[in-house]
């Protein structure tokens, strides 16, 4: 007799399937949109959740009905053991998609045995392709480490969606570039609108968003052609003629994919994080640390997706005046 899996909704009826699960806070570039060029200061490390700690969390959320899990950072490599702590997830009962978030600096050495775990897909960071640009953003020279990892990726049949963030006055001129790469390699080349939590490096504008970043792009290469959007999908994707690839565009200021979002985040430290855009809603290192039995953190998950936001403009009216430019996104995890 089949076993029908549990699902978990919250709310506003939408399925929470899938975690993104930073497992540390630090990073090897210091991109000026994300943090200030001196970095941020780094919780210490005995406040990080360990392995143990998140491998326990992630089987209680398969149980609730978690199916994914995405690890960011931070900088996922950066942290020791990685990927040992893959492989125990692909052990954990109902969980059967692992992927993650990198940089790429340090991530291709690592592709032979992501590729062996199982790992279905890489999201890369990749915001230009011109070296001295890539050094002005990430105040790091890594261009070519990272389009090592990118063709090792590629070559091991991993699926590859780059994240381009799409900032005014500093890469305009590389989105057509970047957008190039879908022509004879099967990528999906991602653009996002910029978003507000800089660590405080800057005032966060939205000069370009999801729309005119599609009308830039429809210029050079004429009218997209939209594809089905799956359920919880924050890209609205789109093939263009005569493209292997594809091109997806993420309204992440905007906040348009709201409606259908199934994630929740994790962050390094352990706080839960029912929208990309509130303040935290549950200290579960604190539950982790504490004592708590199992029935006790599940409990406290159920009743924290009980009271989530409809959507990131609900969810930042209920944060302090200007604190979202205060945040980083190594911190919150990306």
């Amino acid at each position: 007799m089949s076993v029908t899996p549990t699902v978990l909704y919250d709310s506003h009826n939408r399925p929470l399937e899938y975690v993104r699960l930073a497992v540390t806070d630090r990073c090897n570039l210091r991109c000026f949109y994300c943090m200030p060029e001196e970095g941020i200061q780094y919780v210490p490390r005995q406040e990080l959740l360990t392995y143990e700690e998140m491998t326990r969390l992630v089987t209680l959320l398969a149980g609730l009905g978690v199916r994914k899990v995405r690890l960011t950072g931070g900088e996922p490599f950066v942290r020791r053991g990685l990927m040992g702590f893959i492989e125990q997830l692909t052990h954990i009962h109902g969980i059967n998609d692992i992927s993650l978030t990198t940089n790429g600096v340090l991530t291709a050495p690592h592709v032979p045995e992501l590729a062996r775990l199982g790992v279905r897909a890489v999201n890369l960071s990749l915001d230009t392709l011109d070296r001295a640009r890539f050094h002005q953003i990430t105040r790091r020279d890594e261009l070519p480490q990272v389009l090592d990892t990118f063709y090792a990726l590629l070559a091991a049949g991993i699926k590859v969606k780059i994240n381009a963030v799409v900032m005014d006055g500093q890469n305009i001129q590389d989105l057509i570039p970047l957008a190039e790469l879908t022509r004879d390699l099967p990528v999906e080349m991602r653009f996002i609108e910029e978003m507000p939590f800089n660590g405080g490096s800057h005032a966060a504008t939205l000069p370009w968003n999801h729309r005119r970043i599609r009308e830039h792009l429809e210029e050079h290469f004429g009218a997209f052609t939209p594809l089905p959007t799956p359920v919880g999908a924050t890209a609205s994707e789109y093939s263009v003629a005569g493209h292997q690839g594809s091109i997806g565009i993420i309204a992440a200021y905007s906040r348009t994919f709201c409606g259908t979002c199934n994630r929740i985040r994790l962050t390094a430290e352990g706080g839960l994080k029912t929208c990309l855009y509130d303040q935290g809603v549950l200290d579960i290192r604190a539950m982790l640390r504490g004592g708590s039995s199992d029935g006790d953190i599940v409990a406290a998950l159920s009743n924290a997706f009980r009271y989530r936001a409809a959507n990131g403009f609900e969810a930042e009216s209920q944060r302090p005046l200007h604190q979202l430019s205060f945040e980083s996104m190594s911190t919150i995890g990306g």
